[in-house]
């Protein structure tokens, strides 16, 4: 029996650099965001629907057209909401028959918006990362190519990280200070453990 594991934390906060920290070390590991796209461009049924309310121009070369879509939905919550209840349910679908497949003694799934989705009973344990905010916000900056308003009004979208990562049952210190590495391991041997019983 494969353990569930969630890896979340705020824009910025480096959990995808965890999540291939634990890929290193041999646990497979499915990334929201990567599959919500994947999803978008595969899923006849959701793609239907993405054409049927944001109109024929979301797919450009037969792939969704991120720049239409991200103009589409930023500003309007109403817009946002709608191609979140599109894709959300299919991209945890396919989380779900993925981390059914899987065979290791613990399965990660990354996803920024755990608690905010409601999806975190799915989940045997909880793996929270966080950073300091203003290095966050130089790490998205630098990342997406955003201007330090565009990150400050994401993290205003997203759950406080002090209460996030109380909700968490391990987190991960990715402020520079402390190295990564080692607070990896140390949880990866726990989950072993834990997978093990």
């Amino acid at each position: 029996m494969t353990l569930k594991i969630g890896i979340t934390g705020g824009i910025g906060s480096g959990k995808s650099t965890v999540a291939k920290v634990f890929e290193v070390l041999g646990i497979p590991v499915y990334y929201a965001d990567e599959a919500a796209r994947r999803v978008m461009n595969e899923d006849e049924e959701v793609r239907k629907q993405i054409i049927e309310h944001f109109g024929a121009s979301a797919y450009k070369n037969n792939q969704l057209d991120r720049a239409y879509i991200g103009g589409q939905v930023f500003n309007n919550k109403q817009k946002l909401e709608l191609m979140n209840s599109l894709v959300h349910p299919a991209t945890i679908r396919d989380s779900e028959n993925w981390m059914r497949r899987q065979t290791t003694p613990y399965a990660i799934k990354e996803a920024a918006i755990i608690f905010e989705s409601g999806t975190q009973d799915q989940y045997d344990y909880i793996i929270g990362v966080t950073a300091p905010v203003p290095l966050r916000i130089l790490r998205a900056m630098k990342r997406d190519g955003l201007t330090r308003d565009q990150v400050l009004a994401r993290i205003e979208k997203q759950i406080q990280d002090v209460i996030k990562m109380r909700l968490c049952d391990f987190v991960i210190y990715n402020d520079e200070q402390q190295a990564i590495i080692p607070q990896v391991i140390k949880l990866h041997n726990t989950l072993l453990e834990l997978g093990s019983k």
